[in-house]
């Protein structure tokens, strides 16, 4: 299940002070995660700027909580503008991991 809050895009200022020509770049996503053990069935939810590289690193035992779980396939994301509110979301998330809402979230 994906959930996309929402992308924003603005227009990045080029280094010579000239204007920069079309509509802009994207700008920096952030992305909350869940990812599910196939081993053992643990969760783990954390938040990144590349979910592809970031599930590389669990899964190649380069992160100490997770490297005793792996392999870890990602089963939910949602993305936020800032590494503020992805970082925020995590912590919400974490909050009734377990619950109800967590199995919710989830399913």
């Amino acid at each position: 299940m994906h959930i996309y809050v929402y992308m924003e895009r603005w227009p990045i200022p080029p280094k010579d002070g000239t204007s920069p020509s079309g509509d802009g770049w994207l700008k920096q996503m952030y992305t909350v995660y869940i990812l599910s053990s196939l081993k053992t069935k643990r969760y783990y939810i954390g938040h990144t700027d590349s979910i592809e590289r970031r599930l590389r690193e669990h899964n190649s035992g380069k992160s100490t909580y997770t490297k005793s779980y792996i392999p870890w396939e990602v089963i939910y994301t949602e993305e936020y503008p800032t590494k503020q509110a992805a970082y925020a979301r995590e912590m919400q998330i974490k909050s009734y991991k377990g619950g109800r809402a967590f199995r919710a979230l989830i399913q």
